[in-house]
């Protein structure tokens, strides 16, 4: 007889297979199509893997690559908020936390609360890993544009001072990466990829 714990735990891998059907505003570096929540969860969490000797501090990559993996498991019931929606960013806050709530409940009262706080440690960005995740999360959508010559930028309008005022916290986590993104960002208003 099947556990009520692997029963708990079905149900969550279950549930979290709807992030595959969640569409992101970044298209995929060829252009060919909008990226989804569990692609760009995947890419994002291979990046962290790669890219940590580029950090300013330490940090325990496994548990970015965890922090990457489950960040956006919220979107299932919230969706994607496109980062450069102010309007839509001011009520994420509160529809995540309530999103979380329900998705993490799920699972053995152990597992939700090791992956709820985990969640909630990337959100807060006060520890090296969820510097360095959100970090990686920002990137990863700029190289994305670069690639594709700003297509979701100019699909939205979105100008190189928002572009650099939401990036800009690449750096808490490592110069090196945001002087990088620094360059692909000028390097795309140079070739009219982002307007200034």
């Amino acid at each position: 007889m099947t556990s009520d714990r692997l029963r708990k735990q079905i149900d969550f891998i279950v549930e979290i297979d709807r992030l595959k059907q969640v569409i992101r505003q970044t298209y995929l570096m060829d252009s060919s199509r909008q990226e989804n929540s569990a692609e760009h969860s995947w890419h994002f969490a291979v990046m962290a893997m790669l890219l940590a000797e580029h950090t300013d501090e330490p940090v325990d990559v496994f548990k970015a690559v965890k922090m990457a993996l489950i960040h956006d498991v919220v979107e299932v019931d919230v969706g994607d908020i496109f980062v450069y929606d102010q309007e839509r960013m001011a009520e994420k806050e509160a529809r995540e936390k309530e999103a979380a709530k329900r998705l993490f409940g799920l699972l053995p009262p152990d597992q939700a609360e090791e992956y709820r706080a985990l969640w909630e440690e990337f959100e807060a960005r006060e520890t090296p890993e969820a510097r360095y995740a959100a970090a990686i999360d920002r990137l990863q959508p700029v190289l994305h544009n670069y690639y594709t010559h700003g297509k979701a930028w100019n699909a939205h309008g979105v100008k190189a001072e928002s572009v650099l005022k939401v990036n800009r916290r690449i750096g808490n986590s490592s110069t090196e990466l945001w002087g990088f993104a620094k360059e692909i960002i000028e390097e795309s208003i140079r070739k009219g990829y982002l307007k200034q």
